[in-house]
């Protein structure tokens, strides 16, 4: 991720390049409450009745599905009129959500439970993911194919400036399993004052006597009847209940199934040759100039079109045939790529990886300083492209995306479609007619400055940590990876990153009401599966996907990082069953019960295997709750240290070529230099 200073001047120039409309100030309070529009108490068609006046609560929520031809056996079905609203009263057009046979493997559990006191209620929080587990939690997930209790974590919406419209949020400490079905119970809840809340009305009456035929909630009663059952084979008593109800996780090919139909279209096309390519310029740079890199390259690599406008511009969205596949639109993306080679490489060919820049970054982010000394001390060729969908050039419109979400779908749409540009990338740096083949790539004697046999690494930072695990997953090539300042589940980590400050701000105005933000929240993650690390990784190590080999992943992380949060590289880690190096940070420094709960330690040696690494640069502890860590509280951001400290450099570097992770800390927990924030490429 480029500068934090950098992202909002940016973003904040475009809103005032937008028309009219206020640049307001990136750390103003959200509005006050008496100025958000209370929603209607009549329930429009489409909501669910079970717990009152809020339309799409409880969510995620199997009521929101019908019965299809899929694999999962049903398909959501929201309703116009049921969608979130924004200020000027348009809904949220449903269609891109209808096409998904499930909810997401990430999904933020909501509830509208007004008055609840989750100390009071003894509910586990974030610093005690074990006591989720306890036989007597006020809060239950079961995974009705399994009858497994899931681990999670409960908070209230930090950022809810009226109590009366404050979100319960319940988030899974690792991710749900694609296609299993899930109930949820909350019982016993409390208030301030330790009185048990009572039950929805409606509620109520669902698990009273059976209703008429006629009735008409008797539907509703049915679908809970059943929901009730399976918490009871889990041993969850009906008795004391305040809510239930259940929903379905999407299919891997739900999930997945565009990513990978795109990406084995194309390379049966290719019928095992590399893409066509072009080289643009060469550079070679003198030793004074830099120690590390001796030549930059760049040019553009020829990738298909799966979206629906020529060009791919943003804004476009997948082409789909009748069937909903994707298809080419028949034009060819001319997609730039930008390579650095170092120095070492004229003397022996050096390994080829790709390279995943930062939020709403471009390619360019090759040519930082810490990709310099990483290729040029380690030997390694990066190569990037940009993540269209979420690169500089989308900012515009990722920006009129948060003033009406509509037109979210388009952002992972163009995701998608860069998951496919950097598969091609990938297989033009190890293609037999690939780079190698280009003198651009080679040294004056003919030998080629890449080692194709060396085969694929990949590393990228920040969103290219948040990404890249996507592309990892449907890369036919890559085998071992380093996810930097990572995380997954942009639902959790936006709230918690002082990056999203300046959207938050758009979202405010779009969308005033708090508890209407996380319905907002919970629906784009659906969507946003598609294109990130959440919706891939149950196949990002172990359980590969179709046609990708199993991977090694390194997933290193900036300990009280202030843009992407940590406890979301935690979920991904028990997710993909990745190891933690222990100690992770010195006594002392966590505040959670048990740090780093459910994810085993790595052993003593070196271990051929997935791991998290944190490296700790003194930074403060971040909130506990859903809230970014804003003001001189917090103290500088650690986000850019571990990718610039040496030993971490040495330890990803012994990954990327060997899948093996080397202590590089001497048995004691990792520490990085703080580093001065660099300029932009």
């Amino acid at each position: 991720m480029r500068p934090r200073a950098m992202v909002v001047s940016l973003v904040l120039a475009v809103v005032s390049a937008m028309g009219p409309r206020p640049v307001l100030p990136v750390m103003a309070p959200a509005p006050p409450s008496d100025s958000i529009p209370a929603p209607s108490s009549a329930q429009p068609a489409g909501c669910d009745p079970v717990a009152g006046p809020e339309c799409l609560l409880p969510f995620p929520n199997d009521w929101f599905t019908v019965n299809a031809r899929t694999p999962t056996g049903l398909r959501v079905a929201l309703s116009a009129d049921a969608m979130p609203r924004n200020k000027g009263g348009v809904p949220v057009d449903p269609a891109a959500w209808n096409t998904a046979d499930g909810f997401s493997p990430g999904s933020m559990l909501l509830a509208h439970v007004p008055g609840l006191d989750l100390a009071r209620t003894g509910a586990a929080p974030v610093t005690d993911l074990g006591w989720s587990l306890r036989r007597d939690a006020p809060i239950v997930i079961v995974d009705t194919v399994t009858g497994e209790r899931w681990p999670y974590w409960a908070e209230l919406d930090a950022g809810a400036t009226d109590p009366a419209r404050r979100a319960l949020i319940v988030r899974p400490a690792r991710n749900l399993t694609e296609g299993h079905r899930y109930a949820v119970a909350l019982r016993g809840l409390k208030d301030a004052e330790g009185l048990t809340l009572r039950a929805p009305e409606t509620f109520t009456r669902l698990t009273g006597a059976d209703l008429p035929p006629k009735d008409p909630l008797a539907g509703r009663q049915r679908a809970l009847r059943r929901t009730l059952a399976d918490l009871a084979t889990a041993g969850v008593d009906g008795r004391g209940l305040y809510l239930a109800w259940d929903f379905t996780v999407a299919s891997q090919r739900g999930l997945s199934g565009s990513v990978l139909s795109m990406r084995d279209q194309t390379l049966r096309a290719l019928k095992g040759a590399a893409p066509r390519f072009t080289v643009e310029t060469v550079t070679d740079l003198t030793e004074a100039q830099d120690p590390d890199i001796a030549r930059e390259v760049t040019g553009e690599i020829q990738v298909p079109n799966y979206l629906d406008k020529p060009g791919a511009p943003p804004g476009a969205r997948l082409n789909r045939d009748q069937d909903g596949r994707p298809r080419p639109l028949g034009d060819t993306l001319r997609t730039r790529y930008q390579c650095v080679i170092p120095r070492s490489a004229f003397t022996s060919p050096a390994t080829p990886a790709l390279y995943g820049h930062g939020l709403l970054g471009r390619a360019a982010e090759v040519r930082s300083r810490d990709v310099r000394a990483m290729a040029g001390q380690q030997g390694f060729v990066f190569c990037a492209t940009a993540w269209i969908g979420m690169s500089e050039e989308d900012v515009p419109h990722v920006m009129g995306v948060f003033r009406d979400l509509s037109a979210f779908g388009t952002v992972p749409d163009r995701l998608q479609q860069s998951l496919l540009n950097f598969v091609l990338l990938g297989r033009a740096m190890v293609g037999r007619d690939g780079f190698t083949g280009h003198r651009a790539f080679r040294d004056d004697r003919g030998v080629p400055l890449l080692d194709r046999r060396a085969g694929l690494a990949y590393d990228g930072n920040s969103q290219g940590g948040i990404a890249g695990g996507a592309l990892v997953a449907v890369s036919p090539d890559v085998r071992n990876a380093v996810l930097g300042v990572t995380g997954m589940n942009y639902s959790t980590l936006l709230n918690r990153s002082v990056a999203f400050q300046p959207f938050q701000r758009i979202l405010d105005d779009a969308y005033p009401d708090r508890l209407t933000q996380q319905v907002c929240f919970a629906l784009m993650q659906v969507l946003w599966d598609r294109g990130e690390t959440d919706g891939y990784a149950q196949h990002l190590t172990d359980d590969p996907l179709p046609g990708s080999p199993r991977h090694r992943v390194l997933l290193h992380v900036a300990y009280g990082d202030h843009q992407v949060s940590t406890v979301t590289a935690q979920v991904e880690a028990r997710t993909i069953g990745a190891r933690v190096h222990q100690p992770a940070v010195a006594a002392g420094r966590d505040p959670d019960v048990t740090p780093y709960w459910g994810i085993r330690a790595l052993p003593p040696r070196p271990f051929a295997g997935s791991a998290l690494v944190v490296w700790d640069s003194g930074a403060v502890t971040p909130p506990r709750t859903n809230a970014p860590p804003l003001g001189t509280a917090y103290g500088r951001d650690p986000h850019h240290d571990p990718r610039n400290d040496p030993e971490a450099r040495v330890q990803k570097a012994h990954f990327l070529r060997e899948g093996v992770v080397v202590d590089v800390c001497d048995g004691a927990p990792c520490t990085a230099t703080p580093v001065t924030v660099q300029a932009r490429p």
